[in-house]
């Protein structure tokens, strides 16, 4: 069912027929603003990549004076609900009265030595954010995202990497009336439009924070002078068993983003995960690679952590904000019932804190957000697009 709202809304719906699905949520969401739809979003779950495809160009089909954009996921968000592994299609609609959109579509071309990615649009002075939506599978979403600042400068990028259920080739993503079965598609949103970002990590630290005194590419040989693996072993002989077994099914690694503050607690690092150890040179491997100078500290993610690191995360944004309208959510597929127990946990979290706003999206094989100023590509966190009444457009 549809959220009323004079600028924004959403809808849902489950069932093995895509196209009437897809049919039945645009339909709740453009049912829901009493003016025309600027933009509609729009997520797709199914089996059949085809059957998905005929889903988004229904969907798209029914809001023709709009600007469209959607992708295939492995779970949908709508209605403060979220639809793990089944058949359902979410919708978003916005009234974006002041903005100017501006859809692009992303492919990666050979240039020599490198690889080189087409379709940016120019950029404008009034630029205020890019939703880009990604297949993992045939986009270099991490370069890309990386090295953002290179050609799109402060812009902050919000998103998604797209999936579908049957993994590589069965992705597809919708932008204004085409269907792309690879690269990336995406809005540019500028003008007078009030817009926010939020990614919240979920990550709790242990142990110290540690300065990087040896580094090869993303392998930590030395942390504060001594072999890094070492002093992992120390951090976790210190924890109690509880956290020893979050240690054990997913360690993390926070990489300060500030090295001049005079503290470096949670919300404060970007987040990678470690991927494994070489106990022949005492080293820890991430999925990073990492100066010599950084500063560093283990961390661990649990449900406890995450829900307050996004509450936390809402309510600061809540009372610097005050009114908001809408969301669009993408959220981690390790964020759903697997972590929380539910599918529903970081819709809720955002109805519970912003009101009740239309919030859709849907579950991502990686996040896209700007973090300490830069644009990044995240795992196990949520990435929000906030739509707010008043204030400045802020990354």
């Amino acid at each position: 069912m549809a959220l009323l709202t004079s600028r924004f809304a959403d809808g849902l719906a489950v069932g093995s027929d895509l196209v009437a699905a897809a049919e039945s949520a645009v339909g709740q969401a453009l049912a829901g603003l009493s003016g025309p739809a600027d933009l509609v979003c729009f997520f797709i779950c199914g089996d059949d990549p085809e059957e998905v495809a005929r889903a988004g160009q229904r969907a798209m089909a029914l809001a023709p004076d709009a600007h469209t954009l959607g992708c295939s996921a492995t779970g949908v968000i709508g209605d403060a609900r979220g639809v793990e592994l089944s058949p359902a299609v979410s919708a978003w609609a916005a009234t974006l009265d002041g903005a100017r959109i501006t859809p692009f579509a992303l492919e990666t071309l050979r240039a020599e030595d490198r690889f080189v990615v087409v379709g940016l649009p120019e950029r404008e002075p009034d630029d205020r954010v890019a939703i880009l939506l990604a297949d993992p599978y045939s986009f270099p979403a991490d370069a890309f995202v990386e090295r953002s600042a290179d050609v799109l400068g402060e812009l902050p990028l919000i998103g998604g990497l797209a999936n579908g259920l049957g993994g590589r080739g069965s992705v597809r993503l919708f932008a204004d009336g085409e269907v792309y079965p690879t690269g990336a598609v995406g809005m540019l949103l500028s003008g007078s439009i009030s817009v926010s970002t939020l990614v919240s990590q979920g990550c709790r630290p242990i142990g110290p924070n540690m300065i990087v005194t040896r580094a090869e590419d993303n392998l930590l040989l030395e942390l504060a002078g001594q072999p890094a693996l070492a002093r992992l072993e120390d951090i976790v002989s210190d924890l109690e068993e509880e956290e020893r077994e979050l240690v054990a099914s997913g360690l993390q690694i926070g990489l300060a983003m500030n090295e001049y503050a005079e503290r470096h607690e949670r919300g404060d690092f970007l987040i990678r995960g470690v991927l494994g150890i070489d106990p022949e040179r005492e080293a820890v491997a991430i999925g990073d690679v990492v100066d010599i100078g950084r500063t560093v500290r283990f961390q661990v993610r649990d449900a406890e952590a995450a829900d307050e690191d996004l509450y936390e995360l809402l309510e600061a944004h809540r009372e610097e904000f005050g009114q908001v309208d809408g969301a669009l959510l993408f959220s981690c597929t390790g964020r759903g019932s697997d972590m929380f127990g539910t599918a529903d946990h970081d819709a809720v979290a955002l109805r519970d804190t912003l009101g009740p706003i239309s919030v859709a999206g849907f579950f991502t094989a990686g996040e896209v957000g700007p973090v300490g100023g830069q644009n990044h590509v995240h795992g196990f966190s949520a990435s929000i697009l906030v739509f707010s009444a008043h204030g400045s457009s802020t990354p």
